[in-house]
This record gives C-alpha cells, sequence and structure tokens, in this order.
C-alpha cells in the first residue's frame, strides 16, 4: 500500500516541476514580447518583470492580458502560441497547488 507521505511527496515534486516549467515559459514569453509587442512590454514591466523591485500593479497587467485572452488579436502567432502556453501552465500550476495543499491538509 502506497502512504500518504509518498502521495504527497509525489504531488510536490509534480508541483514544483510544473511550477519550473511555468516559469521558463513566462520568461520566454517576456523575452519573445519585447519584439512582438512591445507597448505591453512596457506596460508590464518587462525589464523589472522577475526582480525584487518589480511593480506587482504591472505584472497583474500581464495576468489579466492572459485570462481575458487579448492576444488572439495579435498578428504574431508565435507570441500568441506562446500566450497560450503560459496561460495553460498558469491554470495547471494554481490546480496543481491547490490539490497538493488539499492533500498536505488531510494526510
Amino acid at each position: 500500500m502506497i502512504s500518504g507521505d509518498t502521495i504527497l511527496l509525489a504531488l510536490m515534486l509534480i508541483t514544483s516541476v510544473n511550477m519550473a516549467r511555468y516559469l521558463t515559459a513566462l520568461r520566454s514569453l517576456i523575452f519573445i514580447m519585447r519584439e512582438a509587442h512591445p507597448l505591453l512590454y512596457q506596460q508590464v514591466d518587462g525589464r523589472g518583470f522577475f526582480t525584487t523591485h518589480g511593480n506587482m500593479s504591472k505584472q497583474v497587467r500581464l495576468y489579466h492580458y492572459l485570462k481575458s485572452k487579448e492576444y488572439h488579436h495579435h498578428h504574431d502567432p508565435v507570441f500568441t502560441d506562446k500566450c497560450d502556453r503560459v496561460r495553460e501552465l498558469f491554470v495547471l500550476c494554481v490546480a496543481l497547488t491547490g490539490v497538493t495543499l488539499l492533500a498536505g491538509f488531510m494526510l
């Protein structure tokens, strides 16, 4: 029989791997955004996005941009595909974090 600790450890490992995938995709999106959508790059503080002095309200702007799927009107297919990927990985990461926390409190 599989113990609860093993299940929790496996969930934490899967969640951390998916979090790394999400952050890597987000970093590459911001890199692509510099050329494909310079105005949005400035609005989300692309240069300072991953720094400690990053402006949270500007980072939330990117969240709302991806949540409302405003990128579907963009002309660059690479940019729209990367936005789709980041959005899907964000949803997956949030769901896995919720399941892991729920399992942690139940076990």
